[in-house]
């Protein structure tokens, strides 16, 4: 667990200056791009100032996250939307460590590059036809059943 406070690091890092003319800055900061925060506690100050403080906070958010993480793996087989609880946990875990900033860091380049390459036509014509293929298979097998079976249903209703 990362109990370091911020606080020494706000101090030294110098705030960068404001260019006096009407230069144009890039929008990385020290390896942050823009909309991104930067990493570390997201504990208000107070929490922050005292080292037990912050430790038993850190403990706290740990175990609501595990508990949010855990209810998600539990829902990954049962109903229940698994996965984005299991994301909601590590957003939890994410307001205080920096090892789960950067998961959620590389979960969401990963799920952009996704989302961007699913809108390629070639992805989005290939996925038409594995769709069709697939859904000719199933009608296939569909029609399959029902010349050997009939429509009757395999449990007995009228009983």
């Amino acid at each position: 667990m990362n109990a370091e406070s911020d606080a020494r690091d706000e101090a030294a890092a110098p705030a960068a200056p404001a260019p006096a003319t009407g230069e144009v800055t890039p929008d990385v900061t020290e390896g942050v791009t823009k909309g991104e925060r930067e990493l570390g506690s997201r504990a208000p100050g107070f929490i922050k100032a005292s080292r037990a403080l912050h430790v038993s906070w850190q403990v706290g958010v740990f175990v609501v996250g595990l508990a949010v993480v855990v209810a998600g793996i539990i829902m990954l087989p049962l109903p229940g939307p698994g996965w984005l609880v299991i994301f909601g946990g590590m957003a939890i875990w994410a307001t205080e460590f920096v090892w789960a900033q950067l998961v959620l860091r590389w979960t969401r380049r990963k799920v952009t590059e996704a989302a961007q390459k699913a809108l390629d036509p070639k992805v989005r014509r290939r996925n038409i036809i594995l769709t069709v293929v697939g859904l000719v298979i199933v009608a296939v097998l569909v029609g399959i059943y029902v010349w050997k079976f009939g429509i009757t249903m395999p449990w007995k209703i009228h009983e």
